[in-house]
């Protein structure tokens, strides 16, 4: 496979462009006659479920994290219409998709736990007593005093 069948996301990963799949249908919105006349909205579509050219991991969390986006045939689907040139629109919807795969390609580091230092909960601790004291004072003398 050579590199321009392949769209790059960074050095370690690419995606067949036989896998993306690009339709073009009329944008809506202002434009005249170009816009009643001329395919310029962009459809990306790409089978990510199916899709062998990511590692399983990052397939895995791509799924997960962008869940909402990705159809019940497994596919996500992005479209651009900000601009009324179909080539800018194709590129929008190349870069939207380089950034969504970037945004999992490395896994979360692990929480380490920790807690609150002793200095902190004890200054919490005596924050909570003046508390308690400033509204012990603000309520009415009880007669026996």
């Amino acid at each position: 496979m050579t590199s321009s069948s392949t769209f790059r996301i960074n050095a370690r990963l690419g995606i067949p462009r036989s896998e993306l799949r690009f339709s073009f249908v009329r944008s809506s919105g202002p434009g005249g006659q170009n816009v009643n006349k001329v395919n310029t909205k962009a459809v990306l579509r790409w089978a990510v479920a199916r899709s062998r050219s990511l590692p399983e991991d990052v397939r895995e969390r791509f799924l997960r994290r962008y869940a909402p986006r990705v159809n019940d045939r497994g596919e996500l689907v992005l479209m651009s219409q900000r601009t009324r040139d179909q080539s800018k629109n194709q590129a929008d919807c190349l870069e939207r998709l380089r950034k969504l795969v970037l945004g999992v390609a490395t896994p979360p580091r692990p929480r380490k736990k920790t807690r609150p230092p002793r200095a902190a909960n004890e200054a919490r601790l005596r924050e909570k007593r003046a508390t308690g004291e400033r509204k012990k004072r603000r309520a009415t003398p009880r007669d026996d005093q």
